[in-house]
Formats: structure tokens, sequence, C-alpha cells
């Protein structure tokens, strides 16, 4: 238990750079988020050629699989979004209301009573968030697109708790995830090209490094990690241990993007709020681990 904990947190530094990446990538969030699934799905299927993992036969297991990707899909597409609407500090915090949202659905969904303290520990996340949010105003759409893909984010976990402690390999789940999303936005493209026209389709040699980079480390190496970690850990948890990630994005993002020169003290604040709830989390944690 304590090494799929270690992985947890391996996986949240990993995370912290996938703010970073959005924001370096010039493509659109529809066509970062296409490409990232793209490469992901090639570099998957080397790894369990490499790793000579049979493949699922099964064509209903597939659809199953591949159908989750479809929320791990529209998560990235809104998360890029919110990032390009406004800013990466924005963007990763917004990704903080999953552990609520999760909070939320996942009784809903299991048909379970609520569980008390996952619902205060998610208060004082939305405290340190709305907290974080008087540092700027100015990004309300950024902010709603943020809120949307932490919506998404929470019910991508939830059923991929469920995928996790069946009998499937953490990198075949992946894997179908991968391809079920890149076909399912890949159908969708041409009609939101149509709609949504833009010059710039093909990636260029820095943009296609940035998402070699994101694809292997941020996607690959993270989501197989994450789906690994949910056989031992809740769904609750590993959500609220990742409101991590925005700290080590804001701090990339101070250092490299100048975000924080207007920043107030309500934002210090804010932030240790959140790191005060995954704190507070990880002792529940130890304790009935205990």
């Amino acid at each position: 238990m304590k090494k799929s904990y270690w992985l947890l947190h391996f996986a949240v530094i990993l995370a912290g750079f996938t703010g970073v990446f959005g924001k370096l990538i010039s493509l659109n969030e529809v066509l970062l988020t296409w490409y990232r699934l793209f490469f992901s799905a090639i570099f998957l299927f080397i790894l369990l050629k490499i790793l000579k993992v049979e493949k699922l036969k099964n064509s209903k297991e597939k659809l199953s699989i591949a159908k989750v990707g479809l929320l791990i899909t529209a998560h990235w597409i809104f998360f890029y979004a919110s990032i390009k609407y406004s800013t990466i500090s924005i963007g990763v915090i917004c990704y903080c209301l999953t552990s609520f949202f999760t909070a939320l659905f996942k009784p809903l969904i299991n048909k379970k009573p609520f569980v008390v303290s996952e619902m205060i520990l998610s208060g004082i996340t939305l405290i340190g968030i709305s907290l974080i949010f008087h540092f700027d105003t100015s990004y309300q759409l950024g902010i709603a697109f943020g809120v949307i893909s932490s919506a998404i984010g929470a019910l991508y976990t939830i059923y991929n708790e469920r995928l996790a402690k069946s009998n499937y390999d953490s990198k075949i789940i992946n894997y179908y995830q991968m391809i079920g999303g890149t076909i399912g936005l890949g159908v969708l493209l041409p009609i939101y090209l149509f709609v949504f026209p833009t010059s710039y389709i093909i990636p260029n040699v820095e943009d296609i490094i940035y998402l070699i980079l994101l694809s292997i480390f941020c996607t690959v190496g993270l989501y197989v990690a994450v789906t690994e970690v949910l056989s031992k850990i809740s769904a609750f948890t590993v959500n609220l241990s990742f409101n991590l990630e925005p700290i080590y994005s804001i701090i990339i993002a101070f250092l490299f993007f100048n975000e924080g020169k207007n920043v107030l003290p309500s934002f210090y604040v804010g932030v240790c709020c959140v790191i005060l709830s995954v704190v507070l989390q990880s002792l529940f944690f130890v304790k009935r681990s205990k």
C-alpha cells in the first residue's frame, strides 16, 4: 500500500508539467488533445509489444474500456481550453475541484451514502480555490472551462477505478482508452474544423517535441501509474492528492511564464488551504492503512 502511495505522488509530479506543455504547444485545445491521444496510443502500442502484453480479443471488453477514454478526451479538451483562455495557474487550480466533484458524483453513481470526511476536505479545497481566484477575476471563460474539465475528470476517475479493480492490465486499459479517444475525437474533428477553422493544423518541429514529451511522460507514464494506483487506493484519495499538481505547475509558471507578478496574499492563503486538504487526507489514509 505504501508503494502505491509513493507511486501516486510520483504521478502527481508528472502531472505538474501537463499544464506547462499545454501553454507551450501552439495548437488549439482540440487539435492538441487529438495529437496527444494519437501519440500516446502509438507509444503504448510499442510498450505493449516490448513487454509482450497480450491485447484483448473480446470486442465488447475493448468497447467498454474505449468508452471511458472519451471522458478523458473531453476532460483534456476543456482543461487545455481553460489554460489557453486564462493562465496555467488558473487552469491547474480549477483541476482541484475534481476531488469535490468526485465526493459528489461517486455516491450518486455507486448509490452509496456521502462520506462526511470527503465532503469536509472538499470544502477546504473549495475555500482555497475561492481565495485563489481573488488574484485575478478577468478570466471568467477560462475558469468556466476549468470547472467543466474538473467535473468530467471526476467522472473519468470514478469509472476508471472500476476498470482498475478488474483483471485488466493498467497498460491495456490506457491503450484502449487512447484508441477510443483518438477515434472518437477524430470522427468529430472535421466537423469542429469546419465550424472553427484554423490555418494551423499540422504541428511544427517544436510542437512535435513537446507532444512526444507530453505523451511519453505526462500521459503514458502518468496514466499507467494512476490506473495501477486505483487498484489499491480510492478515486477520492487519488483526486485529492492531485490537488498538489497545481502547486508544481504554478511554481513553474511563476518561474518561466512570469505569472506571479500580480499575485495577492489571498492566493498564497488559498494554496495553503489546498495543501492542508491533501495533508489531512494523507493522514487519514495512513491511519486507515494501519
